[in-house]
């Protein structure tokens, strides 16, 4: 037996579908957005995700809602955004360690850097530096490199943990200086600059982004930056391959990425929205002039080709530094 609809209950139908479907159809965002951050408030990715999310905010009219997910050097986060649903309203802002370096540091990760992400584009690349307390009395680079070659396994450093990027900085400074030193992993930034700045740790390396502010305050000196090329934020600061340590190049990027099979339409609008980002004086100021970054906003295939690079070279300075999280 057919069952008739009234009219009124045909045309109810109809309209409930039609906004089903509007709603369906409805330009991205249409809510607000949650970007994860796997780190503490406060740290290099953090301020990066704030500026650049709060602008996401103003030109698309929706909360981008920055929420901080902590723990194992950015792996937990990052797992969260991986099993998220693939809609756009889950994003990733991190940066080089859980998607470079925990996956080539840890027997075992919950997560494909290559299959469990759409990448969205690199925000920058930023270096680390050298610094000491204002009152430390290493005055040099080669005051540190005496320091430790007179007194091996004395002079320490911190990180955020164990494969972080401040890590890995050490790892290469011991090989190329022949010098024997303490690393000591912190589970956030803070707590690395409480010991720095009290004198229980000798020196660090800290990203650009949250040194160049005590820098320029007076707190820490720096010696030497990291990168393969002195930072165009602060071009005063040599880098150790001019100073000798041949081949010395570690830099992180930090990048934006959403769960793998996330509409490439909705990639592509955050990436334009991006590259607009990157132009606004305020963000060249906040996060270039000041912090020390380099602005970079490249496509998501350039972002891709990347990662895949990154894999490679720090699978090698692991392997090679004999390096286990066992």
């Amino acid at each position: 037996m057919q069952t008739r609809l009234t009219p009124s209950i045909a045309a109810f139908a109809l309209a409930l579908a039609a906004t089903a479907g509007a709603s369906a159809q409805q330009p991205y965002p249409n809510k607000p957005v949650k970007v994860i951050v796997p780190y503490v408030a406060g740290g290099a990715a953090d301020i990066t995700a704030r500026t650049i999310s709060q602008k996401l905010a103003d030109n698309l009219g929706q909360p981008f809602v920055v929420e901080n997910r902590p723990g194992a050097n950015g792996g937990v986060g990052a797992e969260l955004v991986a099993k998220a649903p693939a809609d756009g309203y889950t994003l990733l802002i991190a940066a080089s360690g859980p998607i470079v370096i925990n996956p080539v540091l840890y027997r075992k990760i919950a997560y494909d850097p290559l299959t469990d992400f759409a990448p969205i584009s690199q925000i920058t690349r930023f270096q680390y530096a050298i610094v000491v307390r204002e009152a430390s009395p290493i005055r040099s680079l080669q005051d540190l490199i005496d320091a430790a070659k007179a007194n091996p396994g004395t002079l320490s450093y911190g990180s955020t943990g164990v494969g972080g990027g401040g890590h890995l900085a050490g790892v290469l400074f011991e090989q190329l200086s022949g010098t024997k030193l303490i690393h000591v992993p912190y589970k956030g930034g803070a707590a690395v600059w409480s010991d720095l700045l009290g004198g229980q740790l000798s020196f660090t390396f800290e990203a650009l982004v949250t040194a160049a502010p005590m820098m320029k305050s007076g707190k820490l000196r720096a010696f030497a930056s990291t990168g393969g090329q002195r930072s165009s934020t602060l071009p005063q600061l040599p880098t150790l391959a001019e100073m000798g340590f041949k081949g010395y190049d570690i830099t992180q990027f930090q990048g934006m990425l959403a769960p793998a099979k996330t509409d490439p339409a909705i990639v592509d609008k955050l990436y334009r929205e991006l590259q607009k980002i990157g132009k606004a004086p305020d963000v060249v100021k906040r996060l270039g002039e000041d912090g020390g970054n380099e602005l970079i906003m490249n496509s998501p295939t350039e972002f891709a080709n990347l990662i895949r690079s990154e894999l490679l070279m720090y699978g090698k300075l692991i392997k090679d530094a004999g390096i286990t999280t066992d």
